[in-house]
């Protein structure tokens, strides 16, 4: 019991943290998409969504990822979902805005979609499902939801020491606060890490033909400020913790920032290598 309601308490403070973020998401949804977009070219590789068929995003946040896949599906169907409904408002303000009469959104949590068996034919997820708290729940739901022969496609981030662009941020903010971040028993950006866990999770939940593979996602930014501003609005469950932050202890984690990214600094600005895990499987067609 003491467990489930550890997974509860963290499941309601993650959700909560995505929807007061939502507008600095907003804000940089074009840079999320064009910084995202070699992985989507990816998701979409994989589970390659044909015309007529019906396509879900999970954790859609801008949704990106399922405006791509609309004219992939056309005259078929795309919905976009997320369990923040500040998300789901912008991605439906992202739909008006391009004519996508075939897209539509909804709230859903990823760890109990709330779809009838078998009601797509592809799922896709894109830097989502590493913040499920009970990620092998949300990997039963997607399979649940899929119809036979359907295909889902996701991707995670690699670990924390290939992806420094975040990684440093909290290594700097644990040294800062005297804590580590994200607290114990609340998932992180790299909680799905390790491609031979998560293809388990996926062929656990009864998905055929899993393959993980790394994805090569350099991030670069001209300056320390371009890439500070970006990175503290975007970091999710983080970005509150940051900006609550008094001007002292803001400005002692900038130094501590400053220091930690050096590494990375080129003539031409701040270039940090970056890795994704993209996962792919099917339901049986039987």
């Amino acid at each position: 019991m003491a467990a489930e309601t550890t997974t509860t308490d963290a499941r309601a403070h993650l959700h909560g943290m995505w929807s007061a973020v939502a507008g600095s998401w907003a804000e940089h949804a074009d840079f999320i998409d064009r910084r995202a977009a070699g992985v989507t070219r990816e998701l979409l590789r994989r589970a390659a969504p044909r015309p007529g068929e019906r396509v879900l995003e999970l954790a859609c946040g801008p949704g990106g990822v399922g405006i791509e896949a609309a004219a992939l599906v056309q005259p078929g169907e795309v919905v976009l979902s997320d369990v923040a409904p500040e998300m789901t408002a912008i991605a439906a303000a992202r739909v008006a805005e391009r004519g996508l009469a075939n897209v539509s959104t909804c709230e859903l949590d990823l760890e109990q979609i709330e779809q009838p068996d078998a009601s797509f034919d592809v799922v896709l997820c894109r830097e989502g499902l590493m913040f499920a708290a009970d990620p092998g729940r949300a990997a039963a739901e997607i399979a649940r939801v899929l119809r036979p022969g359907g295909r889902v496609a996701a991707a995670v981030w690699g670990p924390r020491e290939r992806n420094p662009w975040l990684g440093v941020v909290f290594t700097a903010v644990s040294a800062q606060l005297g804590q580590p971040v994200p607290p114990p028993g609340v998932p992180g950006p790299f909680s799905l890490d390790d491609a031979g866990r998560l293809a388990g999770l996926m062929t656990a939940a009864g998905l055929d033909d899993v393959v993980v593979d790394e994805l090569d996602v350099p991030m670069r930014a001209a300056t320390f400020d371009e890439w500070w501003t970006r990175t503290s609005a975007l970091a999710g469950p983080l970005a509150r913790r940051l900006e609550s932050l008094p001007a002292p202890a803001a400005q002692a984690l900038r130094g501590r920032l400053e220091e930690a990214v050096q590494p990375y600094a080129t003539p031409s600005g701040l270039e940090f290598p970056g890795v994704t895990l993209i996962a792919s499987g099917r339901r049986s067609a039987s």
